[in-house]
């Protein structure tokens, strides 16, 4: 027969699953902004983090406004990381044929003129002025 597992002294499960659920939906968040694809996995784990600490945290009697926050930070990272994963993944070649033609660029205006490209492919594929309102200038 084993012995149940005991918590770090001076820490009780249901604390530590909310401060879990929190620091992982900050870590989706930070992570969202530097790989998306990273920030929508992150996003996952802290949110399935905070649901299963929300129960805990009622039994325990403790409350569960920092954990709900941590699931809406998660929610937050979530639409984010998603959003610009797939747009991404949408303008895949695009993104390619620009990073090819930067490759061959030589000088600071034949780079101009890969984005000139890349904008206007961009463009094709997108909404009108869908560029112009996300504000999208030259990298």
């Amino acid at each position: 027969m084993s012995t149940p597992v005991q918590a770090p002294a001076g820490q009780q499960p249901a604390e530590s699953a909310g401060r879990r659920a929190i620091w992982l939906s900050i870590a989706a968040l930070a992570m969202t902004f530097m790989l998306p694809a990273a920030g929508l996995v992150m996003a996952l784990f802290a949110i399935v983090a905070g649901i299963r600490a929300v129960p805990l945290l009622k039994a325990a009697g403790k409350p569960t406004g920092v954990t709900a926050g941590g699931i809406a930070v998660a929610a937050v990272a979530l639409a984010l990381s998603a959003a610009t994963t797939g747009m991404q993944l949408y303008l895949m070649n695009e993104n390619s044929a620009y990073q090819e033609c930067m490759k061959s660029a030589g000088t600071v205006s034949s780079q101009g003129e890969c984005f000139v490209q890349f904008k206007e492919a961009a463009q094709k594929k997108l909404p009108p002025d869908v560029l112009d309102l996300i504000g999208a200038t030259r990298p």
